[in-house]
């Protein structure tokens, strides 16, 4: 097993991400080897990446919300650790940012993966992260997924937290009825 210091350096290094590296970006993620939670998104925000703070932007602060900790318990409780598709910030497209890059995730997850051994739950956030993680056990739709969060443990499908998606949860409130409740309490066991 590599250890997580030569894996961020291989990822540097690595000619598919070398516009970023040229100009002094790095990736973006967070192996925590004591995590009981991993966070699994699409890819940094443009913010998070200027910052170098995962969910530093609104998204994180809805997220953060969802979980029920707090900021300090986010970034500091060494319980959470946080593996996007893409550890770099994809560019803006048509309508939000664009998807995280093809084979990204299939090159890095693998490595990372192992170095985060007491994880017991793992939120997979949006549709991206579902379509990857669950494949054809997702249902046809994200709201499908979500609506069906029990059938996945130990992984838990959620919508994204974006601002984009508020007219998704306010058409939706059973998500806040019935879903959140249940994210909370598993979170906090996990966090115990």
């Amino acid at each position: 097993m590599q250890t997580a210091e030569a894996i961020f350096e291989a990822i540097k290094a690595d000619p598919a991400n070398a516009a970023y590296t040229a100009q002094g970006v790095e990736p973006l993620y967070h192996i925590e080897p004591e995590a009981t939670i991993l966070l699994i998104s699409q890819a940094p925000s443009s913010k998070a990446q200027s910052s170098m703070v995962f969910w530093n932007d609104p998204s994180g602060d809805r997220l953060r919300d969802w979980m029920g900790v707090t900021p300090d318990e986010f970034y500091h409780s060494g319980k959470l650790a946080v593996m996007p598709l893409d550890f770099y910030y994809p560019g803006k497209g048509k309508s939000g940012d664009l998807p995280p890059r093809k084979g990204f995730a299939a090159q890095w997850h693998p490595l990372l993966r192992p170095l985060m051994p007491k994880v017991e739950l793992t939120l997979l956030v949006g549709a991206y992260a579902q379509k990857y993680y669950l494949g054809r056990a997702a249902r046809p739709t994200l709201t499908e997924t979500v609506r069906h969060f029990d059938d996945y443990r130990p992984n838990f499908p959620l919508v994204h937290p974006s601002p984009l998606n508020y007219g998704w949860i306010k058409h939706n409130p059973w998500f806040e009825a019935t879903v959140l409740p249940v994210l909370r309490a598993q979170v906090r066991h996990a966090l115990r």
